[in-house]
């Protein structure tokens, strides 16, 4: 069945029923992944320590995943007929993550931070799919990024033990 999307632009092959959840799933997915991104960026700016180039670099990794998947997002929502909003006022109302300092920041608390972060996005994208079923397009999309997330999250959480 085929939906017709609320500006008339596009066709939607989402349900017309699964096409809320769809598209809520989609908007807090893209803000919590623009988030990390900029978390990362900013830990990657500040982080200071003996482990400063490897943690450095990782949050390179993390940055670069982040943004190809803001992307996929964003143009899924499109694909289903909804303008994605990742304006910076929409990402600071409404990220799952938590702020992270501008300061200086040490190698330990960083790779806490980034564990922390990670978790944030992985917890409401694991509850987003749960609510997406209805479209497994979608569903297999933020499917395929929790699981790097996920592989992500445990390379950062290895540093701390």
């Amino acid at each position: 069945m085929m939906a017709a999307d609320s500006n008339g632009l596009f066709t939607s092959f989402v349900p017309a029923e699964a096409q809320e959840a769809v598209t809520n799933a989609l908007q807090e997915s893209l803000v919590d992944l623009i988030d990390l991104s900029l978390v990362a960026k900013q830990a990657h700016w500040s982080v200071v320590g003996p482990r400063f180039r490897s943690i450095h670099l990782a949050l390179d990794e993390v940055v670069t995943d982040a943004r190809a998947f803001v992307d996929e997002v964003a143009e899924r929502a499109t694909a289903v007929g909804v303008s994605p909003d990742g304006r910076s006022a929409t990402v600071a109302a409404n990220s799952a993550l938590d702020e992270v300092s501008a300061e200086f920041t040490s190698d330990d608390k960083v790779v806490r931070v980034m564990t922390e972060a990670l978790e944030a996005a992985i917890k409401r994208l694991r509850a987003n799919i749960g609510k997406v079923g209805d479209d497994p397009v979608t569903e297999d999309l933020l499917i395929g990024i929790s699981a790097r997330l996920e592989q992500l999250h445990w390379m950062w959480q290895a540093q701390s033990v």
